[in-house]
């Protein structure tokens, strides 16, 4: 987790001792399926067998250690790790692991071969472990199973040692059981394919709806009204016709408003006219009335002279 906010947060989880066990074993018996290896990204078409068991690896020098590899078709996975080491990106470069490189082989070694530790341990990728101290992250790394393992002789006859078999118990392990198949075929599609077990199927069911319970509406759904109604089709059609007949003619007659309405100029012309007349009748009424006013002015004048004569 990034950041975490308690330093003593539960990191890890405690586990069955039996479930780890059945981790190791299932991790070591995925290391012999070719498969699961090439699934992994481990190149080892030239090798001659898998597990691949050597007699011996107890060689004093590395570049002796490298040639027997060699000749046994580990080439093509030794150059694989070696071009894949790389700087490691980040923060990381200052925690003493400034580069990174792909898994490669394990080696196994027994009791016999107790050189294999120094001898390979310049090897690129290639990583070494004792049979009496098998790890799981080794045997998987990632989670992922299907490791690349090298075994030597004295190594691969301890697991039965080690882990029993279907006959004994495990000495090393505490009276450790292996775990026993409930399948002795695993093809599961021949099974289920075979006349034994076709025989006793049932035939499968298909679901027929008897009736549909669900009431429709027909004036919502055009089935159930043509089912009602055979004629409601032909009253749809005939209705349709009348509205795109309707909706001609209201444009036809649309168009011949239009047309027939004055344009613009002539109506502006008749409201420049109107204005014109309104504003010479206004302006003779004022006259008028302003003559009016001069005759009852002087005229009053004149009559007041006569009475007093």
């Amino acid at each position: 987790m990034f950041a975490p906010l308690k330093t003593w947060r539960r990191w890890h989880r405690k586990t069955n001792l039996t479930q780890k066990r059945h981790a190791v074993a299932s991790a070591l018996a995925a290391s012999a399926c070719t498969p699961l290896v090439f699934a992994r990204g481990h190149r080892i078409q030239n090798v001659p067998e898998l597990p691949l068991v050597l007699d011996s690896l107890n060689i004093e020098t590395t570049k002796t250690m490298l040639r027997t590899l060699k000749n046994f078709g580990v080439s093509d996975e030794l150059r694989r790790t070696r071009e894949t080491k790389k700087v490691r990106p980040g923060h990381g470069k200052v925690r003493n692991s400034r580069y990174v490189i792909r898994k490669g082989p394990l080696i196994v070694y027994g009791d016999e071969n107790n050189l294999v530790k120094r001898t390979a341990r310049n090897l690129p990728g290639v990583e070494t472990c004792s049979v009496h101290r098998l790890n799981l992250l080794q045997l998987a790394p990632g989670g992922h199973l299907g490791r690349f393992i090298i075994w030597t002789k004295d190594a691969f006859k301890h697991l039965n040692t080690i882990f029993g078999n279907y006959r004994a118990k495990g000495i090393e392990k505490g009276g450790y059981v292996l775990n026993r198949n409930v399948m002795t075929v695993a093809d599961l599609s021949r099974i289920i394919n075979s006349d034994q077990v076709q025989s006793k199927l049932r035939q499968i069911k298909h679901s027929e709806v008897a009736h549909d319970l669900k009431k429709k509406n027909p004036l919502k759904n055009r089935k159930l009204m043509n089912r009602l109604n055979p004629y409601s089709n032909k009253l749809r059609e005939i209705e349709r016709k009348n509205q795109e007949e309707r909706h001609k003619k209201r444009a036809a007659a649309i168009k011949a408003k239009r047309k027939d309405k004055k344009s613009k100029k002539e109506r502006k012309n008749t409201f420049k006219a109107i204005q014109a007349s309104l504003e010479q009748s206004y302006r003779k009424a004022e006259d008028d009335i302003y003559r009016e006013e001069l005759l009852d002015r002087y005229g009053s004048s004149e009559d007041d002279e006569e009475d007093q004569e």
